[in-house]
């Protein structure tokens, strides 16, 4: 090789030594200084679901700072409007969209080319109509649930109401993941001797009645439910004396006795956290399983206005467990 055709060859691999040098230090620079918006939409205000997307907004500002901006939606209550939020999301070409509850979650299905998470959701296989459902929906969705063991919040009636014969499930048959905790605490329960009443309300506009007919049993036990969650304080003022074991904290400050909690704030940064990592690049939503609350995670509490009105010994509770919610 002579000198000319040496000198080129070294100019040319300069050349192209340059223009990947400059194209690295260009997607650096682009990643840098790339920006996200998430929308949220949320199904109804309540405790729980407000801290779930607290917790998520907190956890993704930790990660990415001023890069992410948020939409964030409140459906009031109505799936409708779950389809209305997640289209406007869609039409704004959004980074990705965090569904909180299961109406949410149902509405953002729907979409094709957006990372989906959702959170305050109880089974997924059940709110996506998937059979045989193995932990991981693949395509765009993944998130996390709020599922208790649905045997120990059961436990929980036989442990502080040993006299029990009849439970009344009040429950809103709107929602999907409400039917599934009912047919498993239903079926617990009644392998325990304890006769099961279904009470199921489709909307606020009936939750009254059907509370009542539910207070004529021993114990109410009602799942975690948006809908009861956001009716609490009309279903504590027509149960009377009737004790409430509630699925979840929110219920039960509202209404209940006694809880297996988690909480939904954690809840929400691990939902965040799942993001972060998604909207970085660093994992792949179709591979991701949705995550579960661990066991130690998890809280008996009781609720000390309640307690006082039904003459229950809340030291005896503290004995055994429990904590005073807000204490």
């Amino acid at each position: 090789m002579n000198a000319k055709k040496l000198i080129s060859l070294i100019l040319a691999v300069v050349m192209v030594m340059a223009v990947a040098v400059s194209t690295v230090a260009c997607n650096k620079t682009e990643d840098e200084n790339k920006t996200y918006t998430v929308g949220i939409c949320q199904l109804v205000q309540h405790d729980a679901l407000d801290a779930a997307t607290k917790g998520f907004m907190d956890a993704l500002k930790a990660e990415l700072g001023d890069k992410v901006t948020f939409l964030n939606e409140n459906a009031s209550g109505e799936a409708q409007v779950c389809n209305t939020i997640v289209e406007t999301f869609v039409n704004k070409k959004v980074d990705l969209i965090m569904a909180n509850a299961t109406p949410a979650l149902q509405a953002a299905s729907k979409v094709e080319n957006i990372p989906v998470l959702g959170t305050s959701i109880t089974e997924y296989g059940v709110a996506l109509g998937i059979e045989n459902f193995n932990g991981t929906v693949g395509a765009n969705i993944s998130g996390t649930s709020d599922l208790a063991p649905l045997d120990k919040q059961a436990d929980m009636i036989l442990e502080l109401f040993p006299e029990t014969k009849t439970v009344s499930i009040l429950y809103c048959s709107a929602e999907a993941n409400s039917k599934y905790q009912v047919e498993v605490v239903k079926a617990y329960l009644e392998g325990k001797g304890i006769s099961v009443n279904e009470c199921a309300f489709s909307d606020t506009n009936d939750v009254i009645s059907v509370a009542q007919k539910a207070a004529e049993s021993d114990v109410i036990y009602i799942p975690t439910d948006n809908k009861a969650a956001d009716s609490a304080e009309a279903i504590n003022n027509v149960i009377g004396d009737t004790p409430v074991i509630a699925g979840e904290e929110g219920i039960c400050a509202g209404t209940g006795v006694a809880t297996l909690t988690l909480s939904y704030y954690d809840l929400g940064v691990a939902t965040g956290k799942m993001a972060a990592k998604i909207l970085k690049g660093e994992a792949d939503i179709t591979k991701m399983p949705i995550e579960y609350v661990a066991a130690e995670n998890l809280t008996k509490k009781y609720n000390a206005e309640k307690c006082a009105q039904l003459g229950i010994d809340t030291k005896a509770l503290e004995e055994k467990g429990y904590v005073k919610i807000g204490g």
